[in-house]
């Protein structure tokens, strides 16, 4: 049976990404290589786009060979491509120099494994839009699309092997918390405003969210219920900010043997709480895992359970976690504040109906509703 294979005709496995010439996109990253290198005869081949290329981006896969020093060189790279406008993009920015810079620092300050930055290029008079180059790592990715929860190459594992999978990436999200001074070596994304480092998340989240409705205006009242139930269940005292990933998730982690081979997707990296990290990744399997077991499917519930994970997390952090209810609400409010935006994308690109009821526009609306209500039972998950 194969990953597809596996998953219900109810759920849908496309996601609205906006076609590239690659003929054109060949011819113009070729010249711009050439200029890089100081090599004229610079020669790209393999360029493709690959199938697991995100909402967010477009990624391109390709090999150069080049002469240095009379000596010939190859490289396996991937270009990153920044969405354009007419591409409805699923965030209002996309700073390339600074998740490089959150890369770099990573690689620099910790052990955990991140693609080589090449360049980074502003313009977008080359590709039509800003776009990074990086060093290509060999591995695999638990798939977001299908899930990896409906059958991906994680179901062959042994009980042994999913175990250092759960142990090697939680031990990740401990790693890059523990890189210091992250408000000195990357400012940017300390940000401004209001309050601390939590409030000021939240409030760049509210901004996102309006910043969602630019096109049609719709409300959709279980978001705006969930940022209520925030303002009511606050935390007392926060925990102090660490530089998070952001979009901390093991479908953003490449393995080879079962060992994170690289740690990707930086766009959403920022300094707040831990907690931040932890619940999303807590979160994130939990929602897939609900998914498959709604239409019936095993899915993968023996990993990343929420005490696994927070002992696992506490025990190599060597600290306590605190308010994980709160940020596990935040982390279902903030994927549905991007899930909605792709509804839209899908809506405009598609053709897809427009659903009735706003909250449908939020993948997996059941269970935010049901954390707002206080009957998810995360013990029993």
């Amino acid at each position: 049976m194969t990953q597809n294979d596996a998953v219900p005709q109810e759920v849908s496995t496309e996601i609205t990404t906006v076609t590239t010439d690659l003929s054109d996109l060949r011819q113009c990253l070729e010249g711009w290589i050439r200029t890089r290198l100081a090599d004229p005869t610079a020669v790209i081949s393999e360029l493709r786009k690959p199938s697991e290329s995100g909402m967010s981006s477009i990624s391109i896969l390709f090999a150069v060979d080049w002469t240095e020093d009379g000596a010939q060189h190859q490289a396996d790279l991937v270009a990153r491509l920044a969405p354009g406008d007419s591409d409805l993009p699923l965030f209002p920015g996309y700073d390339l120099e600074l998740q490089a810079a959150v890369m770099h620092t990573v690689a620099t300050h910790s052990t955990v494994p991140v693609p080589l930055v090449r360049w980074v290029e502003v313009s977008p008079e080359i590709l039509g839009r800003p776009f990074v180059v990086m060093d290509r790592v060999e591995g695999v990715v638990p798939g977001d699309n299908p899930p990896y929860v409906f059958g991906s190459w994680l179901h062959g594992a042994t009980s042994d092997q999913l175990d250092a999978v759960q142990r090697a990436s939680v031990d990740l999200l401990a790693q890059i918390h523990a890189i210091p001074d992250p408000h000195v070596l990357l400012p940017e994304l300390a940000g401004a405003g209001r309050g601390d480092a939590l409030r000021r998340h939240v409030d760049t989240e509210r901004a996102y969210y309006e910043w969602t409705r630019i096109e049609d205006g719709l409300r959709i009242p279980l978001l705006e219920r969930g940022f209520d139930w925030l303002e009511d269940h606050w935390p007392e005292r926060p925990s102090e900010p660490v530089l998070c990933w952001g979009d901390s998730r093991i479908g953003n982690i490449m393995y080879n043997d079962f060992r994170p081979a690289a740690v990707l997707d930086w766009e959403m990296a920022t300094v707040a709480p831990r907690e931040l990290d932890v619940a999303w990744f807590i979160f994130f399997h939990r929602m897939f895992q609900d998914m498959a077991e709604q239409f019936g499917l095993p899915g993968l519930p023996s990993i990343l359970r929420r005490p696994d994970v927070v002992a696992r997390y506490e025990e190599v952090a060597g600290v306590e976690l605190h308010d994980l209810d709160f940020y596990l609400v935040y982390a279902a409010i903030r994927f549905g504040i991007i899930m909605s935006r792709s509804k839209r994308r899908s809506i405009h690109f598609d053709g897809s109906p427009a659903p009735d009821n706003p909250d449908e526009y939020i993948l997996h609306h059941h269970m935010l509703r049901t954390l707002l209500d206080g009957d998810y039972h995360w013990e029993t998950k």
